[in-house]
């Protein structure tokens, strides 16, 4: 069903005035286990990976602790180290290839 345009203006207006409560909500949301899913898997996309089923790769994703290349000890940070997890993929094709520490992601490149 086409939004209307009077619609439309009732839709912005309403965002004007809740703002607040709109934005709060939303980080909210992100914080919760499924909205950082959700921006997770969105990134992936962005970066083009290319996958079947997102929701398995993404369990695959938290349930890998060791690079699968060097055997390291994977870690989750705000800035990348050398250890901090990465979904390798083929910048080719987008094709997911493995889990890997920052450092052997950086080295496989292409």
């Amino acid at each position: 069903m086409p939004v209307t345009e009077a619609r439309k203006k009732k839709m912005k207006e309403y965002r004007q005035k809740n703002k607040d409560k709109i934005n709060q909500r939303r980080k909210e949301y992100v914080q919760t286990p499924q909205g950082i899913k959700s921006k997770r898997i969105t990134n992936w996309k962005q970066y083009g990976v290319i996958c079947e089923d997102f929701d398995v790769l993404y369990q695959k994703y938290i349930d890998t602790t060791n690079c699968e290349n060097c055997d390291c000890i994977l870690t989750y940070d705000k800035y990348n180290t050398y250890t901090t997890k990465c979904l390798d993929h083929s910048h080719d094709t987008g094709k997911f290839r493995n889990i890997l520490c920052h450092y052997c992601n950086t080295k496989r490149r292409g």
